[in-house]
């Protein structure tokens, strides 16, 4: 997946423990094997290369998170769209390459959810328009993180971690006490602009910090917004603390997509979810359910 994976978890039985993490890995692995655009072989690929040219049957896995995340496209008009990587494939941060305005521009004609049309009933998936793609980037970490938690908690586990880059799901407490989790500040590697105890909670957070490149004074970080085709430029990093992983993931790409304002409402429209902020000018910003202490 392209970052750190991590899996922590008590167990009277190290045996037992190691098994289920050996399991949980492998949970990672299978997930990515389907979802991972780089992968030639993935079931994510095969769509991309297909579904343009004709209807494609997917697992019911893929199908179901796929409307998941047009789901949430619907509810941020736009904001989250996994369609942005008709766009987003120009952009290499490795080697500091970027697409042309024109490029861009060109691109941005394939750049709509509503090009992508589900068929339940039989979990067929087209796409209206030649050209589109999609990248489940913003969501897929968090429904992996998810998916890994929920197989420990049928195997018993009471306490548990699992995260995947910006994305963790916690199971319970960390042995007795809270787990504490430090929200990175965007300007210094080992600095937080401040910390959240939780438990049994989902956090995720997007920054301009995780993939990124300079050139000429100017940031160019993975974070798209999808009507431009160019990176988000209001805010530095959005962490949305909620009861599920997947939607936490979307929800902090979309929030740093539609800004402080209006990312703000619409944290403040879903029930058990909640924000922290911290804007180009380095300010904290609280959604109503934290207490800023």
């Amino acid at each position: 997946m392209g970052t750190r994976i991590e899996v922590q978890l008590w167990h009277a039985d190290a045996a037992a423990a190691e098994k289920l993490i050996n399991e949980s890995m492998a949970e990672f692995d299978r997930i990515e094997d389907a979802m991972s655009t780089y992968r030639s072989d993935s079931e994510i690929t095969h769509i991309n290369n297909t579904a343009a040219v004709k209807p494609v049957r997917v697992s019911t896995e893929l199908f179901d998170l796929i409307d998941r995340a047009l789901q949430l496209s619907v509810k941020t008009e736009g904001a989250f769209d996994i369609t942005f990587d008709s766009v987003g494939q120009l952009y290499d941060y490795r080697l500091n390459a970027r697409p042309s305005e024109a490029e861009i521009e060109n691109r941005l004609t394939t750049v709509n959810f509503g090009y992508v049309q589900l068929t339940p009933e039989t979990s067929v998936i087209r796409y209206t328009r030649p050209g589109v793609r999609i990248n489940l980037g913003g969501i897929a970490k968090g429904y992996a993180v998810e998916s890994v938690i929920a197989l420990l908690r049928k195997a018993g586990v009471q306490h548990a971690m699992a995260a995947a880059g910006g994305d963790t799901r916690l199971l319970g407490k960390r042995g007795e006490n809270p787990w504490i989790v430090g929200i990175r500040d965007p300007d210094q590697e080992d600095g937080f602009v401040t910390r959240l105890a939780l438990d049994d909670e989902a956090v995720s957070t997007s920054g301009d910090y995780e993939r990124f490149f300079i050139e000429d004074g100017q940031r160019y970080h993975h974070i798209l917004d999808p009507s431009t085709g160019r990176s988000a430029g209001e805010l530095r990093s959005v962490t949305v603390i909620g009861p599920d992983a997947t939607m936490t993931d979307g929800l902090s790409t979309s929030v740093f997509v539609l800004g402080a304002k209006a990312g703000l409402a619409l944290i403040e429209s879903l029930a058990d979810y909640e924000a922290v902020i911290v804007d180009k000018e380095h300010r904290v910003v609280f959604s109503a359910g934290l207490d800023p202490r």
